[in-house]
């Protein structure tokens, strides 16, 4: 791992114990320098001159995401969050009543609630693939299904928001390309964690964020759209001006590539996402993967010597996501306790994965998710301090 780069991203940035947990991992200086200096551009120059001049530089935005997810620059497409991208993807596929949907229970909220409006708006039929006892998913359910109901679209979230399960989105992938299906997968909570190759995933579309993992700005996500689905031309519902040229009074033609997914207005944020990526790729996934695992196997063991905490995350295969509660005590009495050390974290809760929670029989989780910048010793720290409210 590049530890100059970390030394230099955050030294003196840090007032607590930091995860990546409550949504937006700590960004990067060079991203922060790169959106200032685009945003004191704008403000001299204006937003169209900035823009025309900066072309080549939002332009690594691409550049960079072919090299991290192992793909072509022209295979993807800037969105303002990865719902905005998710939902793109979803409106390009042409559903007509009776189509089949296929998920799994662990898919994330917004997307359970979009599959649910399709089938409210078209008809559209949603059906999830069991897990087995472990909470891994049952492959061979899933592959049942998918012979029997022939989906128009498989749609998995690799990791869930509400849990450390990493689903076997490999596998599924194998198992779409032996059916005409279009394959879906969220990569909200792995992108910039652990190594997404989308030709090994062999998916269609593929969305994340900019924040998270990638330490990149809010307002910043991508799509992944794959040659196949370009050829086909799969476009997005509602396409934008950016995506598409008005040939004619009643007739448009999309852009042949990924950015007929894209919408208008490209700025600073852009930039501060590319340069979020590049940093990643700078460091290397494959030691930011090596280190999160280090670091979430050594919090899952300190946390499970503390008897009034329970782990409450399942499957064969766990990320950097740790998720836990403590049993007869509320929700308020972690969270005070937390806020008062300045330690970051994020509150899952019942509403935003019914299935998995119901299953698991609890009402609430805190969630930590650590990051290469953390330590051992924040890791110790903290669960120190939850040793506390044994007394």
């Amino acid at each position: 791992m590049n530890t100059d780069l970390l030394r230099q991203d955050t030294a003196g940035l840090r007032q607590g114990l930091f995860f990546n947990s409550a949504g937006a991992s700590l960004m990067p200086r060079p991203v922060v320098s790169a959106m200032v200096e685009y945003l004191q551009q704008e403000e001299q120059l204006g937003g169209y001159a900035v823009e025309q001049q900066r072309t080549a530089d939002l332009e690594r935005l691409y550049t960079e995401l072919a090299i991290l997810l192992n793909a072509r620059p022209h295979n993807f497409a800037f969105a303002w969050n990865a719902t905005d991208a998710y939902n793109r993807a979803l409106s390009a596929i042409p559903f007509r009543r009776g189509d089949v949907i296929l998920t799994t229970d662990d898919d994330y909220i917004s997307n359970h609630i979009a599959f649910l409006a399709l089938r409210q708006r078209f008809g559209v039929e949603v059906r999830r693939a069991r897990n087995l006892p472990d909470g891994d998913l049952d492959l061979a359910d899933f592959e049942q299904q998918l012979r029997q109901h022939r989906p128009v679209l498989v749609a998995v979230t690799h990791v869930p928001t509400n849990s450390g399960l990493v689903q076997p989105v490999e596998a599924i992938g194998r198992l779409c390309r032996q059916s005409d299906t279009w394959y879906l997968v969220d990569a909200s909570q792995s992108v910039g964690q652990l190594r997404v190759d989308v030709q090994q995933l062999g998916c269609d579309f593929l969305n994340a964020p900019g924040r998270k993992f990638l330490r990149g700005p809010r307002g910043t996500g991508f799509l992944y759209i794959s040659d196949r689905a370009l050829q086909a031309g799969l476009a997005p519902l509602f396409i934008d001006r950016r995506g598409a040229d008005w040939v004619a009074a009643d007739a448009y033609q999309p852009h042949p590539e990924g950015r007929r997914f894209e919408q208008q207005e490209l700025g600073g944020t852009v930039l501060g996402l590319a340069e979020a990526v590049r940093y990643a790729n700078a460091v290397g996934i494959d030691q930011i993967a090596a280190r999160t695992r280090e670091l979430h196997l050594q919090l899952r063991q300190l946390l499970s010597r503390q008897p009034h905490l329970r782990l409450l995350d399942r499957g064969s295969e766990q990320c950097s996501l740790v998720t836990f509660d403590a049993p007869g005590r509320a929700l308020e009495d972690l969270t005070q306790l937390l806020n008062a050390h300045k330690v970051a974290y994020t509150v899952s809760r019942r509403s935003f994965a019914i299935l998995d929670f119901d299953r698991k029989g609890v009402d609430w989780a805190i969630r930590f998710s650590p990051h290469y910048f953390n330590t051992a010793e924040e890791l110790e720290q903290v669960v120190s301090i939850l040793a506390t409210l044994r007394h």
